[in-house]
């Protein structure tokens, strides 16, 4: 420890600075860990950790790299077994239990993300999501030195306080970023490599991909664990949309439900989209049906997932197994004129 980091900590203790006094511990502490004195190091660490400090919102203002997360207490809708996951990474960072650095993969709509913000709402935390507008500079050797900096300013963070959140991380270390420098790709991801093997145990960071089977065995070693989103069966997917739909109808006065046809719409499919894709399309068929129609809801459901023309599809419902009533909700077309046009097909 140097005498300007003595000077430093008394000086911020009188001025009551304590995100200022925080960092500076960190550093002492890096300090030490850096001479091998890894005993102390640990014991300033948990100081801070464990004590009655809380780093004021507005110091997040003066992060370079990183921008805080305001997240919604939404309900999230997941499978079973992504579920079973994210309660096991609460209770792993809850009880300190080594495990710190995860990423998430899936395709898109599958609820990565919005699972890191579960995780940083039933912990209590702030969400610092990584910036890589700011990250990611088109100078030689900018994006490398940005990289070391960013985990500089994840490293002077308070412990326990804050969840750090790469989303999209393939946007950082996959060649595809600077197709015009692979040298300069190499360079980043080494140092990315480099920061995250040496990063304090404590800093909780989930990065999360669509694109993880491009990833080298080296990024995902470096990973204490990984969890795949892409598990959900049509019958599991079915009943998130039954939630969904439930909680989008309640906020429609003139929209009656029907169970029936909405769960052959969807069984009838050969995909069913993923939650992500799921929830905006039945919240925007909801909010956007005709208020005189208490069905109509049902049609813009059917017409998103099934794009193609109404009057030209008659016998196609009918083959699938729609009733003639069902029909004429999803394509408007009179009861009438559907028994009319199904007879002369």
């Amino acid at each position: 420890m140097k005498k300007q980091n003595l000077i430093n900590l008394v000086k911020y203790h009188v001025e009551k600075k304590e995100d200022a006094f925080v960092s500076e511990v960190a550093t002492i502490a890096r300090a030490f860990e850096a001479r091998g004195d890894e005993t102390v190091a640990r014991y300033l660490m948990e100081l801070i950790s464990t004590a009655n400090f809380y780093v004021p919102q507005a110091s997040y203002k003066n992060l370079a790299y990183l921008r805080k997360v305001n997240y919604s207490s939404n309900p999230l809708f997941l499978s079973d077994a992504i579920e079973q996951d994210i309660i096991g990474i609460t209770r792993a960072i809850s009880n300190k239990a080594g495990l710190s650095k995860f990423l998430f993969y899936g395709k898109p709509g599958t609820g990565k993300t919005e699972s890191a913000y579960q995780i940083a709402r039933i912990l209590e935390r702030d969400i610092l999501s990584v910036d890589f507008e700011q990250l990611i500079d088109s100078r030689l050797g900018e994006t490398a030195k940005n990289v070391a900096r960013l985990f500089d300013e994840i490293n002077h963070l308070q412990y326990g306080k804050v969840i750090i959140v790469f989303d999209e991380i393939d946007s950082l270390v996959l060649d595809r970023v600077n197709s015009n420098d692979l040298r300069e790709m190499g360079r980043v991801t080494s140092v990315f490599l480099r920061e995250l093997e040496v990063l304090n145990e404590n800093i909780v960071l989930i990065a999360t991909t669509n694109l993880f089977e491009k990833f080298d065995k080296a990024i995902i070693r470096r990973f204490d664990a990984t969890i795949s989103f892409d598990r959900y069966n049509k019958e599991k997917l079915i009943e998130i949309a039954d939630s969904m739909l439930t909680a989008s109808l309640r906020k429609a006065s003139n929209s009656r439900r029907d169970i029936k046809l909405f769960h052959k719409i969807l069984k009838n499919m050969r995909e069913i989209p993923y939650p992500g894709d799921l929830k905006q399309i039945i919240k925007t068929a909801v909010a956007f049906s005709d208020e005189t129609n208490e069905y109509d809801y049902l049609r813009k459901i059917y017409l998103a997932l099934n794009p193609a023309d109404e009057e030209s599809q008659l016998q196609e419902l009918s083959d699938e197994g729609y009733t003639v009533r069902e029909i004429e909700i999803l394509t408007r077309v009179p009861k009438s004129s559907v028994s009319r046009k199904l007879r002369e097909d």
